[in-house]
């Protein structure tokens, strides 16, 4: 199993970071190269929530279905994708260190065809450079003062 883990100390409240990446309405806010988000299913918050998200990468729109698998509110939240021939599991975790929030996000990635299991680690740098991005952007958009969803 290859993992990618990345961790950011962020000033601001718990409840805003985890909302960040909890739903999906802020993330995609927060996150500048996700260009639509399509939900799939009436839920649109919460475990059982369906939806496909669109990024822009190398010039081009690329798409996605996920599925939030696990989520305790304020904790921790999981969603997952088998795309490529690769789940791609992905949980981000908030915890208070003293005024900051500590943001885990640990992404385990399973290629189950025996192309998928040639190519990840080929294009694992790239992941780690979109994933350490996507930290970044949530980091900058929760310090700025970024908020739940309305609607």
């Amino acid at each position: 199993m290859n993992s990618i883990i990345a961790t950011r100390t962020i000033q601001a409240p718990l409840t805003v970071v985890f909302q960040a990446v909890s739903d999906v309405r802020n993330f995609r806010k927060a996150v500048p190269h996700i260009t639509d988000v399509e939900f799939l299913s009436e839920q649109q918050h919460g475990v059982g929530t369906r939806f496909r998200e669109t990024r822009l990468m190398k010039d081009r729109e690329q798409s996605v279905e996920l599925e939030v698998a696990e989520f305790v509110d304020n904790d921790r939240v999981r969603m997952v994708s088998d795309a490529g021939g690769t789940i791609w599991d992905t949980l981000f975790s908030v915890s208070q260190v003293g005024e900051a929030v500590e943001l885990k996000m640990q992404m385990d990635i399973r290629p189950h065809t025996f192309l998928a299991r040639l190519m990840i680690p080929l294009i694992r740098g790239m992941v780690v450079k979109g994933v350490e991005s996507d930290m970044d952007a949530v980091k900058s958009y929760c310090e700025s003062g970024g908020g739940p969803a309305k609607g």
